[in-house]
């Protein structure tokens, strides 16, 4: 992580990578609103892409990941302005689709797969603390 910056998701292994890094509050403000960035690295594919990130976000972030820990596959900000994130779990293996899409800039969607195991929920659970740590709201 950079001096900074927090990575609210990051899910990689085997050469492969989707992370979502915040950087910081939009204008350097006290509004609820954070800047961050999708960062896809791949042997195929790497790319990065902008996004905003607001406190209602990481609400839906936290269901998610309860979700995700209850073994169902998940859809993040579908629907909305911002990038989606969708994660299909692998039943037979631990493994994941993480799929990113972005709909409304570059209309571009990657999909890559990761290992996704046990100890993987801790770490996600303790990085969106961290980030509620980092940047508190009272939205």
């Amino acid at each position: 992580m950079g001096e900074g910056s927090v990575d609210l998701i990051r899910l990689e292994g085997e050469g492969s990578s989707v992370v979502l890094r915040v950087l910081g509050r939009e204008g350097g403000g006290e509004a609820g609103v954070l800047v961050g960035e999708f960062l896809v690295d791949t042997p195929f594919v790497r790319g990065a892409l902008k996004t905003s990130i607001l406190p209602e976000d990481l609400r839906q972030w936290q269901q998610a990941l309860d979700s995700l820990d209850a073994g169902r596959d998940i859809a993040w900000r579908e629907g909305q302005r911002a990038p989606w994130l969708f994660i299909d779990l692998d039943e037979d293996d631990d493994r994941c689709e993480v799929t990113l899409k972005d709909h409304s800039m570059s209309l571009t969607t990657v999909t890559v797969t990761v290992p996704l195991v046990d100890a993987w929920f801790d770490d996600a659970y303790r990085r969106l603390d961290l980030v509620w740590e980092t940047w508190p709201t009272e939205v």
